[in-house]
Parts: structure tokens; sequence; C-alpha cells
């Protein structure tokens, strides 16, 4: 069974042309993984499966995610998040190359789909972090991503009975027909910068697009560790989104589009 594996242009030139062809060869790449991405198990030989390397100053980390999860790319990270993250994804370290380990670092999976709200499909990005997100500063072990958003402006929801209420100052960045970022307001006045930026831009579907175009704004979605994970159809990611929801662990807002 050939391995399904996507070895970027930016992926390659980062670990160079041998590296790259063992892993296109199955030599060095693992046999299962789980995806940095929604931390669930995935297998190289059934589903299509990204590199992702993580190059911090002195390290760089290689890991593996499903293509529906995350595009193979190279992400730039602080050398101290690469520190400590030492969990093997599988198999044994290549000898040149670099680790094959997941980060730690909570990564923010982004996933986009069409939400029936009111009798009205609206554009959806569903947020959830890779791992429990600490607020700044902080030394204790909890998950502060729902406080740290609902201090922002986002509200809380126990049922998707109706669509969320605007965020203004914050605002998702379509250009050419794909999502680049989610823009929140500059602490210090000046233009939007981006809380979450796609490290290369993500495609979305025409019917997302449209949908997007129509109403000029995107429902965000976000939830702790664990609580949505990798739904491969749009009518489970909403199941998962209402039991987030009547658990407590979700929250939302409506962004305006800033392109289109």
């Amino acid at each position: 069974m050939p391995r399904m594996l996507d070895v970027s242009d930016e992926v390659r030139a980062e670990i160079g042309d041998e590296e790259a062809d063992r892993l296109l060869a199955g030599d060095s790449a693992p046999g299962g993984y789980d995806c940095t991405s929604c931390r669930t198990p995935g297998d190289p030989e059934q589903e299509r499966t990204s590199t992702v390397l993580f190059v911090g100053d002195e390290t760089a980390v290689l890991a593996f995610a499903h293509a529906t999860c995350l595009p193979s790319q190279v992400v730039q990270v602080t050398e101290e998040q690469l520190q400590g993250a030492v969990r093997a994804i599988g198999g044994d370290t290549p000898a040149t190359g670099p680790e094959r380990v997941a980060p730690e670092q909570a990564v923010l999976g982004v996933t986009s789909g069409l939400v029936l709200i009111g009798g009205e499909l609206h554009p959806a990005l569903v947020v959830e972090p890779t791992a429990p997100v600490a607020r700044p500063g902080s030394l204790g072990a909890g998950d502060d991503f729902l406080p740290l958003l609902i201090e922002q402006g986002f509200m809380p929801l126990t049922e998707l009975s109706a669509v969320p209420t605007v965020l203004h100052g914050w605002s998702v960045l379509l250009a050419a027909g794909q999502l680049h970022a989610v823009l929140q307001p500059d602490p210090n006045g000046g233009r939007p910068v981006a809380w979450w930026q796609a490290h290369q831009p993500l495609q979305v579907t025409e019917g997302w697009r449209t949908a997007a175009g129509r109403h000029q704004q995107v429902l965000m979605f976000a939830a702790p560790v664990g609580s949505i994970g990798r739904q491969p159809r749009e009518d489970l990611l909403r199941d998962a989104l209402d039991k987030a929801a009547a658990d407590g662990k979700l929250v939302a807002a409506a962004l305006p589009l800033a392109g289109i």
C-alpha cells in the first residue's frame, strides 16, 4: 500500500531532498501517528497525511497531521516552545533530519464548515487547541482558553439556536477565496493584529465562500482541547458542537469579513 504522504516544497527546502525522499519512500515515516492538530490517530498508508515542520532558533521538530486538519507547512515557533516536546510519534528516529516528535505547545486547530441555524446555512470556523491553554504568565496547569476568549467578548453558548452576536473589532481575513487569518483589535490602538494566522492560506469550499459573501460574516466557535475532535462530515461536526454547548464548553461570536 503506497504511503499517502505530502511533503511541501517549503518543508523539503528545510529538511533537504534526501530526508524528504526517505519520508516519501516510507523509510523514515511512521507507520502510525497522532495528528499534531487534532491529536487523534492517523495512518499514512490509509489517509492523506501532511508533514508539519516546527522550526525554532536551534531545533527543528517534524510532526505529522491529517491532511484534512493541516496542510504540509513550516511553522516558526520559539525555541522555548520546542524544549521538552519529546513525545515520539513512532518508529526509530532517523540518523539524519529532525526528530519525529509532536510539540506539547498548544496549536490552534481550525476547521471550516457550514452550520445550519434558524433554517439557514452559515459559514463557520471551529477553533480547538491541541493542548490546554494557560493564561500568559500563569504557572498553573489549568485551561484558560475559554475564559480568555470570554474576556475578549465571545459569548458562552448552551445551544446553537440563534446566530451569535457580532464581535466588533474582530474579523476574518479572506483573500482570493482562501482563509488567511482571524484578526483581533490591536491593544495599542493600531491596525488589527492576527489572533490566528494560517501558515499557508487554507482552502474553503465554494459553498462556504458563497455563504460568507452572502452574510458578510463568519461564525467562530471555540472549544477547549478534546471537546470537538476531528469530524469528517459537517453533520458530525454539528453534533460535536451541540454536545460541547450542552456541556458548557463552547463560546462563539459572529466576525465580520475583512475581505472576500
